[in-house]
């Protein structure tokens, strides 16, 4: 009896409530914390320089062949399954064989640079050290042996003396391709901005009659002074192109076959049998750094995703801009000015339905609005030179962040008019009875105090509108956006341009991707970056509002 008493007061102490509530929370971290383990792990070793593997491949009643790649997976398969397969496997032996995973590269020798393999059928496997690595380009990677280093058609280096020669060589068409990266992207792009300008220019005072032989002599002289640049850019760049494909190498695959390789396609080699653990650590953070500052090549399969990176730091931040004193001022009219009633009650019911609706929605109202109306209205008024030819009626970085503000307006209005709802109505009697109007009440007393509600519906703006990506695929993001809305020619932030988002390249990478194996490590790894962008946010607006949490917190008492 004394046992069920205490069982019974146990229940009704709310200790069980607590129990099971720390349980699911603690849960939820631990699943969290896997779930991103996981992607960290799958994603991040993808930047390890992995082992080459060369062995002999014997299929039954075939010809063998010579394997030379990286082994990615190995797993336990039932014989069954692989007879079904069309594999020549005998009908006795046991149960399960391995079968495995490798990347073998070569794509312009092989019909794919991933192969599944039967493990029982690989015999004297190794790890030669003067096995490489070539990544190009294009054509993913090379794997095989180097034979000799040529320039201009003549062999320079062969034997031993053909790595050190070849490693030299690589670090000179790096630099000719940054002066070339420089050439191409800035520098001829800024021409092409002051020659577009002066073309529309043109087309603006021809439409208002204000195109005389004054003006057209200006524009003559500046357009003059362009093409002269272009001409001395352009020969450089002629000089530079015959460098950068002045050097090749020669290589043989694992099976003998030898092939021509320009130097202008190789990104770098490296013998991954031979690096030490120091080496293979410092080319880790090398292809981690280039992971995160470089621009995507191969169909973004391979190189950098900063351009990604930039948009969706931009895009939010703007996103952030518009959205904080538009959640702001509806809040503060709900809550300070408006007359509570049926009409009111029938707004705030209609702002938290807005925060279900789902995002493809506010995509196509983007759209259908942003774009093709207001845009096309902007473009009317004041671009109508550039017409037919859309400047701001075409997706673009603007009506992105406008449409994600639009999603995210109803979180920052609903957790402002909390933090109004909590501010002690003695504080505005006080404020008022000193003197001062509503207007400063509100303005130097209750939205200070109010600012960290401020700042958690910011944060929950941030964490919604960061991660979407359906409604960016209508307004804005493409797969691959030629330049970064930001540059130095005028005015500088170009709005207009469509721009890259790591939630898209996620997207088009896992599911667009000619080669989903290549791709698989990728997905990883941006979806981890992705998280940490999004921390980040959220990490720096939650300073901020800890900050203003201590600075107003007297007040508060």
């Amino acid at each position: 009896m004394v046992k069920r008493n205490s069982l019974r007061n146990w229940f009704k102490s709310g200790a069980p409530g607590v129990w099971m509530s720390a349980g699911a929370v603690s849960i939820a971290v631990i699943m969290t914390i896997g779930l991103l383990a996981v992607i960290a792990v799958r994603g991040l070793g993808h930047f390890w320089p992995a082992d080459l593997v060369s062995a002999q491949y014997a299929v039954p009643n075939q010809e063998s062949s010579v394997l030379v790649g990286e082994r990615v997976e190995q797993e336990q398969v039932p014989r069954a399954r692989l007879k079904s397969a069309g594999l020549p496997v005998p009908d006795q032996g046991p149960e399960f064989m391995t079968r495995e995973l490798y990347k073998v590269g070569n794509r312009d020798l092989n019909p794919s640079d991933f192969n599944w393999v039967v493990g029982e059928w690989l015999t004297g496997q190794s790890r030669p050290a003067d096995l490489m690595t070539l990544e190009r380009r294009e054509w993913g990677n090379f794997y095989g042996y180097l034979v000799n280093v040529k320039e201009g058609g003549r062999v320079v280096a062969e034997g031993e003396a053909a790595w050190p020669a070849l490693q030299a060589r690589i670090k000179r068409v790096e630099k000719l391709a940054d002066e070339l990266y420089t050439l191409e992207k800035k520098d001829i792009g800024a021409i092409n901005h002051g020659i577009e300008r002066l073309r529309l220019q043109a087309r603006k005072l021809e439409l208002d009659g204000r195109l005389d032989a004054a003006a057209q002599a200006d524009m003559a002289a500046e357009r003059a002074e362009l093409d002269a640049r272009y001409k001395v850019i352009e020969a450089r760049l002629d000089g530079l192109h015959q460098a950068f494909d002045r050097d090749s190498l020669t290589a043989r695959d694992g099976n003998g076959k030898e092939i021509e390789l320009s130097l202008g396609k190789v990104v770098r080699a490296y013998q991954p049998n031979a690096m030490g653990t120091l080496t293979k650590l410092g080319f880790y953070f090398e292809k981690l750094w280039e992971f995160l500052s470089a621009d995507p090549r191969e169909a973004n399969t391979e190189g950098g995703i900063f351009p990604a990176i930039f948009g969706t730091v931009m895009m939010t931040l703007i996103m952030a801009v518009i959205v904080t004193p538009f959640g702001v001022l509806a809040a503060v009219y709900l809550r300070e000015y408006a007359r509570q009633g049926p009409v009111t009650r029938l707004i705030r019911i209609a702002v938290n339905n807005l925060a279900g609706v789902p995002a493809i929605v506010y995509g196509v109202f983007g759209l259908g609005f942003f774009v093709y109306v207001l845009g096309g209205s902007v473009d009317r008024l004041f671009f109508p030179e550039a017409l037919p030819a859309p400047t701001f009626g075409t997706p673009g970085l603007l009506w992105a962040s406008l449409t994600l503000a639009l999603l995210a307006v109803p979180v920052v209005i609903v957790a402002t008019e909390e933090g109004l709802a909590r501010i002690p109505l003695t504080l505005r009697e006080g404020s008022l009875a000193l003197g001062a109007t509503k207007a400063e009440t509100l303005w130097k007393i209750v939205l200070p105090m109010a600012s960290p509600a401020m700042m958690t519906g910011l944060i929950l703006a941030v964490a919604r509108a960061a991660g979407e990506v359906a409604p960016l695929m209508l307004v804005g993001v493409v797969k691959l956006a030629p330049s970064l809305p930001l540059d130095g020619n005028y005015p500088y932030l170009h709005l207009d341009q469509k721009i890259m988002h790591l939630g898209f390249h996620i997207y088009d990478v896992g599911f667009q991707s000619p080669n989903v194996e290549a791709a698989r490590p990728l997905v990883y790894a941006t979806a981890l970056l992705l998280v940490l962008v999004i921390a980040l946010l959220n990490l720096s607006a939650v300073s901020i509002r800890n900050h203003l949490r201590e600075k107003y917190k007297a007040l508060d008492n």
